[in-house]
């Protein structure tokens, strides 16, 4: 087993990306770029948290964390976009959002622990 599997957090966008991108695929007819988007930032918050944890250096770990918490946000901004759309609908918008707020918060408290360890 991989170090970043062991990690909750990584679970938690695994099982996110395993819900969210089915919803993507049936959706990429209303507006293919912003569920493109969406995959994109999605999946990149999920390959920057496993790189990072595959780095040696303290640094390099925060820098990926950051990168996968700031893919958090976008994913985020992109949610609100479809929400106003009407493209997604008010209940799973409201699941998506706490889901990647309890992401985000959980990344940023890596943030904080790595940051400690650089000091």
């Amino acid at each position: 087993m991989f170090d970043f599997e062991k990690l909750e957090v990584y679970n938690k966008i695994r099982e996110m990306n395993k819900e969210l991108l089915p919803w993507i695929l049936k959706n990429q007819n209303k507006d293919n770029y912003l569920c493109d988007q969406l995959k994109r930032a999605s999946l990149s918050a999920m390959l920057n948290l496993s790189e990072g944890a595959g780095r040696m250096s303290v640094q390099d770990k925060k820098q990926f964390y950051i990168r996968a918490r700031a893919s958090i946000f976008e994913s985020v901004s992109i949610l609100h976009v479809l929400s106003d759309l009407e493209i997604m609908d008010d209940n799973y918008f409201n699941l998506l959002y706490d889901r990647f707020e309890e992401i985000s918060k959980m990344l940023l408290g890596m943030i904080r622990n790595v940051s400690e360890n650089i000091k």
